[in-house]
């Protein structure tokens, strides 16, 4: 999987857990309504967060609530089909880190993604 391919969003939701854990950037994939599904491992090494201690959890108020901002979090609250790139710096629980930021999701999706890459 490559972060920029036009294909990212379908190869995301066929994959599985070990798919998902191969990749080399982050992986955050949630129902609609926030709650993380999977959490790779690469997000975590990122992060410092397991997988397990993420899963189950709202992403945006409870495992990264420096995402919970017009630039990431309401982009996901807008109806319809998403797919952006963000510049950000991450800030919670951990120093400054510059990352670049892919938002997906389909229009009738109950799923999103949420892909990190380390700039």
């Amino acid at each position: 999987m490559n972060i920029d391919a036009p294909d990212l969003l379908p190869n995301l939701e066929a994959a599985d857990t070990a798919a998902l854990d191969a990749a080399d950037f982050g992986i955050v994939r949630m129902k609609a309504d926030g709650t993380v599904l999977a959490y790779n491992t690469y997000e975590s090494r990122l992060s410092g967060l397991s997988p397990d201690g993420v899963v189950g959890k709202h992403f945006f108020t409870q495992v990264a609530p420096c995402t919970n901002n017009f630039m990431v979090a309401e982009r996901y609250a807008e109806p319809g089909a998403l797919d952006a790139k963000v510049d950000y710096v991450f800030t919670y629980k951990m120093k400054p880190t510059k990352v670049r930021l892919r938002l997906l999701r389909r229009a009738d999706a109950v799923e999103q993604y949420l892909v990190v890459a380390k700039v």
